[in-house]
């Protein structure tokens, strides 16, 4: 069985209300991603794997039983980013040599969750140079 190798990174945003923000994330697990709130309300989260969110148990560890809730975290995370700022978290690896690499991107801005992956596709349009074929 191959391991997902994958590291993850984000902007810093703003929120309304950090405390409102540190509930939601405390009530979540990131697997072994890290994620900070300053004292003047900057949200960012990073570390050594792929950007996904689970409910805790009643434990508060991650509860192996549920689903991934990472829509449903970027949604209530939305709520919060003010207005005129942007998060913007990108998740990157890869499974040893195999195929395919794993690589995605969250965007919240203005109140909207935008996602983006390696599984589209689309034509390049041919170059102006005379010289390309």
């Amino acid at each position: 069985m191959a391991t997902l190798q994958a590291v993850t990174a984000s902007s810093g945003a703003m929120v309304t209300d950090p405390d409102a923000v540190e509930q939601l994330c405390e009530a979540h697990c990131f697997g072994g991603l890290k994620w900070r709130l300053t004292d003047d309300g900057e949200f960012t989260v990073w570390g050594y794997g792929a950007f996904r969110v689970y409910p805790q148990d009643d434990n508060g560890m991650m509860d192996l039983d549920a689903s991934e809730v990472t829509r449903e975290f970027l949604w209530k995370l939305a709520e919060y980013i003010e207005e005129d700022d942007e998060l913007d978290i990108q998740s990157a690896g890869f499974t040893k040599c195999r195929y395919p690499v794993h690589a995605c991107r969250y965007v919240i801005r203005n109140g909207t969750v935008l996602h983006a992956d390696l599984g589209g596709l689309e034509a390049l349009e041919r170059g102006t140079d005379p010289q390309s074929p």
